[in-house]
């Protein structure tokens, strides 16, 4: 969530005795995501898996939310999902092992109302999702993906997402801690 989170998720690890290598990225941009996934091979070695959970959403009525920010989620939240499974596969493929994770949503399964553009996008994952784990599985790869549904989760998100509501936004309950998710 930016470069102060980065940094200290960073912390976080270096702390726990890891090593970390916090790489701002636009996920939306297939060329920084390509070069975050290059970079992080050089630096830390072979990716072994790779975690797609970057999203955007705006909490409004649909017709509230300006054309612009609805691209903007599909870009960050669908788009972002496609151009870190390709960065994933480019680097895992040649190695025939590795697992990518599609962090999904149980708005995957459901929409609801006021968050067509997340919604749309968790939907397109999966979608999505369905589609690649086919014929990844037809190719006999050791490349493996799956796809976690999270239910509603206590996250910083709703301090930082674009909200029109006339109160905070919050996850519909019941809403579960991030430790369980993890």
């Amino acid at each position: 969530r930016g470069e102060t989170g980065l940094e200290a998720a960073a912390q976080e690890i270096i702390h726990a005795g890891g090593r970390a290598l916090p790489v701002p990225v636009d996920m939306a941009d297939f060329r920084q995501v390509a070069q975050a996934a290059q970079r992080i091979e050089r630096e830390l070695g072979p990716i072994d898996v790779w975690v797609n959970v970057a999203f955007s959403s705006v909490f409004a009525e649909f017709r509230t939310i300006a054309p612009e920010e609805f691209r903007r989620v599909t870009e960050v939240t669908y788009l972002g999902f496609v151009h870190g499974t390709r960065a994933a596969l480019d680097v895992m493929l040649p190695r025939d092992r590795g697992v990518i994770v599609q962090t999904g949503s149980a708005l995957a399964k459901r929409g609801i109302p006021l968050q067509s553009a997340y919604c749309g996008a968790k939907h397109a994952i999966q979608g999505f999702y369905e589609s690649l784990r086919c014929e990844l599985l037809h190719q006999g790869t050791g490349v493996r993906m799956t796809m976690v549904h999270l239910p509603a989760v206590n996250t910083p998100q709703f301090d930082w997402l674009l909200s029109r509501l006339p109160r905070r936004a919050q996850p519909v309950p019941p809403i579960y801690q991030p430790e369980l998710a993890a």
